[in-house]
């Protein structure tokens, strides 16, 4: 049997010799830009800047070991989260707004990204986690690069808000371990009020089944750690706007029955939330619940299992 390999994917990419076309291609982009579905084709490298707000220059807000993320991630040393600035959504809901909406934060090269993410690996954290990549692709995979090339090895994760272009994804393969897409929303009418945009079903379905495509289900070792593979999110919304049922069972047809969901909590009013009819209250533990069970009846058979605040899951999960 052929022992799989522990190290990451950027690795063997180094060894192949074709990360630097990536990394030209990539940047070639950013004078017409198309990373993402909102296809702004404003020149970046010019200081033009479109919907997401980025200009060539990457920021980053804050870096360092997280113990609130998926336990597969957070192991004992916690994830290295780095987080971006900008965002291609800019979620009206957003928690990180400040960030997100009003770039706080300081620019980074590609050369400095790379002294952050050894630091966060001899710190001890088990994975790198860009936290709203989509818009610096370039700038990132220039500095997991030059981090290789002087020892980095953990995993890579790209946490993201699963509105992607598939197309700028490929630029992405063989570099990217561990996708972390939210599935935020499946009526169209819905995604134009939260995130001004009616193809975010569309785009994202079409950006699930290439990530997937690329790395497979999340891959879990010995130790409790991933590896590798897809860990999807959904944020369960009030009145149940995000469509849960339907973003199951899409999950379930069309990626894996195996696929690691977790169903999320967390929602509460933030920023220009309570500007939307029904978004001014967090769900109920009963709409919560109801979430999961339908993830359950959908036929998705990995949740996370991290307790919500009233202990009901644990108890779902042991019967």
């Amino acid at each position: 049997m052929k022992e799989e390999r522990l190290w990451p994917l950027y690795k063997e990419l180094i060894e192949k010799k074709t990360f630097q076309e990536r990394i030209d291609k990539a940047y070639k982009i950013l004078e017409n830009c198309i990373l993402c579905p909102r296809n702004c084709k404003v020149n970046r490298m010019k200081g033009e800047k479109g919907y997401c707000g980025a200009d060539e220059n990457m920021i980053v807000s804050s870096s360092g070991p997280h113990y609130g993320e998926e336990s597969p991630l957070v192991g004992r040393g916690g994830s290295g989260t780095i987080f971006l600035a900008h965002c291609n959504l800019k979620c009206n809901f957003c928690q990180n707004y400040d960030i997100s909406h009003h770039s706080r934060g300081m620019k980074t090269t590609p050369e400095e990204l790379a002294l952050i993410m050894m630091d966060l690996e001899r710190e001890g954290c088990h994975n790198i986690n860009f936290v709203t990549p989509t818009h610096y692709l370039p700038q990132i995979i220039k500095g997991i690069k030059i981090g290789a090339e002087k020892g980095l090895s953990i995993p890579i994760v790209w946490n993201c808000g699963g509105y992607e272009r598939a197309d700028m994804l490929k630029l992405l393969h063989g570099i990217v371990d561990i996708y972390m897409p939210d599935f935020k929303f499946w009526d169209e009418e819905i995604a134009l009020k939260l995130v001004k945009t009616k193809d975010y079903r569309d785009r994202t379905i079409e950006a699930f089944k290439e990530m997937h495509r690329q790395v497979g289900d999340l891959k879990i070792d010995k130790n409790g750690l991933a590896r590798g593979g897809m860990l999807i999110r959904h944020l369960v919304l009030p009145d149940n706007m995000a469509g849960t049922r339907e973003v199951m069972r899409f999950i379930a047809k069309e990626i894996s029955t195996s696929s690691y969901v977790n169903i999320m909590d967390q929602y509460r009013p933030c920023f220009e939330a309570t500007t939307v009819k029904g978004m001014d209250r967090r769900p109920t533990g009963e709409e919560y619940k109801r979430a999961v069970k339908e993830a359950q009846e959908e036929g998705i058979k990995r949740l996370d299992r991290r307790e919500d605040r009233t202990g009901w899951i644990r108890i779902l999960f042991e019967n």
